[in-house]
């Protein structure tokens, strides 16, 4: 019998250590995701909705209408109501399953070898594995005061050269909760005109945020937004999202996408009768969260070599550095997991800063982060014993 030689990887990937006691993320996940008694802090999902979008999507069922296929664009329901959301009038919208999807075929579509892409670290790096893929990344270090934990419009100047195409503005920032100002965007706006580039704007924790501004008004036909279900639509296992552009971009990610079948139809049910119903809760969801982040911000503040980078975080999610405590996030992680506490050490986040800080999502009920402010301090202590 011939050995199949099997061929050499062709992506390069951001390699996950899987957590302590499990042989593969999957499995951990799969605990995590199965144990009904577990505090979810750890993916920065939203747990406040009532039952709107769940009926929608249980009619959806009932129905049986996802025996059908859906109109291959979606449909157009939604993505109008998506450009109404966004306030934008000459866009198009392609709908996608998640937003990671929306990453992914961005990168595919307009990053060719020679290019490079500027991304910040910390950051959400499966956009780094993805311009990898088809291009180059290169990080820029924004962990330190004197740039607001942000990329800045200096900073890229500084980073950018000849190679660079596309520029990657997270916005609010996973994992530190920094967003940017409406001068900020505008300045981006600016040298992405300058030197002919994109501008992808992935605005998926938004609605969190006290004030947020879109680049797609300052830089039109460069920009690409991303816009996400996941988060304040409480959505994330539905994987539904979209790329947001002019015509012509859209035009070409279309040429990349491989599900020309249709997004989950369920899935669309839902998301529309979210974008009808959010003015109905979206501001008590808004409510929760901040108070629940003012909750850890008076826990942080009582212990000695913790603090919060950024506060308040215009996300779901802040960064707690414990370097001063001199402790692993990693070994905190395990700590709280055994409790019963689902947090996210910083390695996820960041190569160069992740042993410096755990981080933490918020949009759960307050009774269950009044647990975590019980246990977080003990942790702390236990841990710097020893």
């Amino acid at each position: 019998m011939t050995d199949i030689k099997h061929p050499v990887k062709k992506f390069k990937k951001t390699e996950r250590v899987p957590p302590e006691g499990y042989d593969s993320s999957n499995d951990f996940f799969e605990d995590v995701f199965m144990d009904k008694d577990m505090i979810w802090m750890g993916q920065n999902t939203n747990h406040l909705h009532g039952d709107i979008i769940a009926d929608a999507m249980a009619s959806c069922v009932k129905e049986k209408e996802y025996s059908k296929y859906p109109p291959p664009e979606g449909f157009s329901e939604l993505r109008q109501l998506i450009l109404e959301d966004l306030g934008f009038d000459n866009c198009e919208v392609l709908l996608t399953a998640g937003a990671t999807e929306s990453l992914y075929l961005c990168m595919q579509a307009l990053i060719e070898p020679e290019d490079t892409v500027i991304l910040s670290d910390p950051g959400y790096f499966i956009i780094g594995d993805f311009a990898n893929r088809f291009g180059n990344i290169k990080y820029v270090p924004i962990y330190n005061e004197e740039c607001g934990y942000k990329l800045t419009p200096e900073l890229l100047r500084e980073n950018m050269d000849d190679t660079t195409k596309m520029v990657i503005l997270i916005d609010p920032l996973n994992p530190l909760g920094s967003s940017y100002t409406e001068e900020e965007l505008k300045e981006f706006a600016e040298i992405a005109i300058e030197n002919h580039l994109y501008l992808l704007h992935d605005v998926t924790y938004k609605d969190f945020a006290r004030e947020h501004f879109l680049v797609e008004n300052y830089a039109p036909g460069q920009t690409l937004t991303i816009y996400s279900f996941s988060k304040i639509f409480g959505m994330a296992g539905l994987r539904i999202g979209s790329v947001v552009a002019s015509k012509e971009l859209i035009d070409v990610i279309k040429n990349a996408v491989v599900n020309d079948l249709g997004v989950n139809i369920i899935a669309q049910y839902g998301a529309i009768a979210g974008l009808k119903s959010k003015s109905q809760w979206e501001g008590e969801i808004r409510e929760i969260a901040f108070t629940n982040q003012r909750l850890i911000k008076e826990t942080v503040d009582e212990i000695d070599g913790v603090f919060l980078p950024v506060y308040p975080s215009d996300a779901n999610m802040m960064a707690i550095d414990v370097s001063g405590a001199g402790i692993n996030p990693k070994d905190l992680s395990n700590y709280l997991f055994k409790r019963k506490i689902f947090a996210r050490e910083g390695e996820y986040t960041s190569e160069l800063f992740g042993d410096r800080y755990l981080r933490v999502s918020f949009s759960i009920p307050t009774e269950e982060i009044e647990i975590f402010c019980e246990e977080f301090p003990k942790a702390i202590e236990a841990l710097r014993q020893k």
